[in-house]
């Protein structure tokens, strides 16, 4: 018995995102959009009470208006209110800053970030 071939092709499975991908995702929206994220290490973390991850990260913004872009993600990092699904943003820092103006304007910026399963 053959199967039956349909005329609609099947849409392409999206794979899940994962709580990394969540959090480049909640920071790429801080950014503006400006940000490219040069790495991202991930560790789970736990105290008596609470258990989660820590993520460390490290975002580059290029030219003058990615720099400027950078500047205000800085700024409204720590008490920026992020929406991560079944997640608690305990503790957003900015660890790093490099700022080079010559060739081209280009902000790194090492954060870290402690995020709390949410009950």
């Amino acid at each position: 018995m053959q199967a039956e071939l349909s005329p609609f092709p099947r849409p392409a499975r999206s794979r899940r995102k994962s709580m990394s991908d969540h959090v480049r995702d909640a920071l790429q929206a801080l950014a503006g959009g400006h940000a490219r994220f040069a790495s991202h290490q991930e560790r789970s973390w736990a105290s008596v009470t609470f258990a989660g991850t820590r993520h460390r990260l490290e975002l580059l913004f290029e030219g003058a208006e990615g720099v400027e872009a950078g500047e205000q993600f800085i700024a409204a990092l720590a008490e920026h209110e992020f929406a991560i699904p079944g997640q608690l943003v305990a503790d957003a820092g900015v660890i790093e800053v490099d700022h080079t103006l010559a060739p081209q304007p280009h902000l790194a910026v090492a954060i870290e970030l402690l995020l709390l399963e949410d009950a």
